[in-house]
């Protein structure tokens, strides 16, 4: 696509970066087949394609408005179109650039700003955690459009005790801790009957993906920052061999640290070196099924699997659950129509735009539930917490379900 930068973004970090994305564009419109938001709404410009348009016309001088941010904000950012481009745009980076430019220049109303920064502070505070506490207390006076937001108490279980020479760090993230604690405790004991130590460094805290996502994208930089700083000893002594993510939401973030702080001069080596180390958890099941196919007793019946977009589009990590899990005895399936696409969640998007989540939520709901599991599984906090907000089957992690058949 022929691009030609407005002087206002020329010899600029991000319009050099835009302009050589824009370039390998070349009109084609396959993603827009595999855009959900195109799907429910059926307009080009809430699509990749429009959306890219929309882009190329701000850097080239176009004064963006209210409209072009509220497309740039119906995109989930969910980059199903980068597995489908044939040209290898990498769109998700772009989308970044332009609704970071189109915030400045259009700005937001007072009631939209204090939304936005209530759940980019408030979600990532150390207040979160009482908060969620006295939600659960009284989650059966809320109403119907917070419930859904606020799951009923989580029993975490016990943190394992033995300590082994293989350690590897683990972000237990912002929210996950008090909505989900179990996931975190799972995936320790998972490890430790494997003969691996989970690592917290209590210093590291939100990836940075929620700020950078709601167009704070220095607050989001600075969170990135203090993870590397946290995390940095443990890696400059030799002392862990890799960084798992048990949420691939954020798994996908900490794998372009390197990428986003490229141009800082302080932390780029070393947020280079942090996305080299970063592993999603399901890419140690090769070597958990040969620890631990003596130790498990899967349990019987069809687990339901979805695959969330930062695991199989963003991570571009397909079947490794699915092909993990069945080696240690367990019927995992993926939906037959739609495995693709989004649910709906996409961090914060279902609370900003939550008819289109719970349109998509349904959708997918309908597909999983075709095929009559006994439980649906993913891999992400925000899939999990979004798809049982719309049913009563039971969603969980991957891991959870197989601590829970650890012997």
């Amino acid at each position: 696509m022929q691009t030609h930068l407005s002087p206002e973004f020329q010899g600029t970090p991000e319009g050099a970066e835009a302009e050589a994305i824009l370039r390998k564009c070349v009109h084609c419109g396959f993603c827009t087949a595999t855009c959900p938001t195109y799907q429910v709404l059926g307009d080009e410009l809430d699509g990749p394609r429009g959306r890219i348009y929309l882009i190329k016309q701000v850097l080239e001088g176009e004064q963006p408005t209210r409209k072009t941010q509220l497309h740039l904000d119906r995109c989930l950012t969910c980059r199903n179109c980068e597995s489908t481009c044939p040209s290898g745009v990498d769109y998700g980076n772009l989308v970044d650039i332009g609704r970071g430019i189109v915030e400045r220049k259009v700005g937001r109303d007072a009631p939209s700003q204090a939304l936005r920064w209530s759940l980019k502070e408030g979600l990532t505070s150390a207040a979160f955690k009482p908060a969620m506490k006295l939600g659960q207390a009284v989650r059966g006076l809320l109403p119907g459009v917070l419930r859904d937001k606020v799951p009923p108490p989580q029993r975490a279980g016990a943190w394992p005790r033995r300590t082994h020479a293989r350690k590897m760090l683990l972000l237990e993230g912002c929210v996950q801790p008090a909505m989900m604690p179990n996931i975190n405790s799972a995936t320790a004991r998972v490890l430790d009957a494997a003969g691996i130590q989970s690592v917290v460094a209590s210093a590291a805290g939100c990836c940075g993906a929620l700020k950078f996502h709601l167009n704070d994208q220095d607050g989001g930089r600075a969170q990135m920052r203090a993870n590397i700083d946290a995390w940095w000893p443990f890696v400059e002594r030799g002392e862990v061999e890799a960084i798992v993510m048990n949420a691939s939401g954020c798994g996908v973030t900490v794998r372009e640290y390197g990428h986003h702080l490229q141009h800082d001069v302080a932390y780029a080596k070393k947020a280079a070196r942090i996305s080299e180390l970063t592993r999603d958890l399901s890419e140690l099941l090769p070597e958990l099924v040969t620890a631990l196919r003596d130790k498990v007793k899967p349990a019987p019946g069809l687990f339901a699997y979805h695959p969330p977009c930062t695991l199989q589009h963003g991570q571009k990590l397909r079947g490794g659950v699915e092909q993990g899990m069945a080696a240690l005895g367990f019927e995992v399936r993926v939906a037959m129509n739609e495995s693709h696409l989004c649910c709906g969640s996409a961090g914060t998007y279902s609370v900003l735009q939550p008819d289109i989540a719970h349109t998509l939520r349904d959708r997918k709901l309908g597909h999983l539930g075709a095929l009559q599991p006994q439980a649906i599984l993913s891999a992400n906090i925000g899939c999990i917490q979004h798809l049982q907000s719309g049913t009563a089957m039971p969603v969980k992690h991957w891991v959870e379900a197989l601590d829970a058949v650890l012997t």
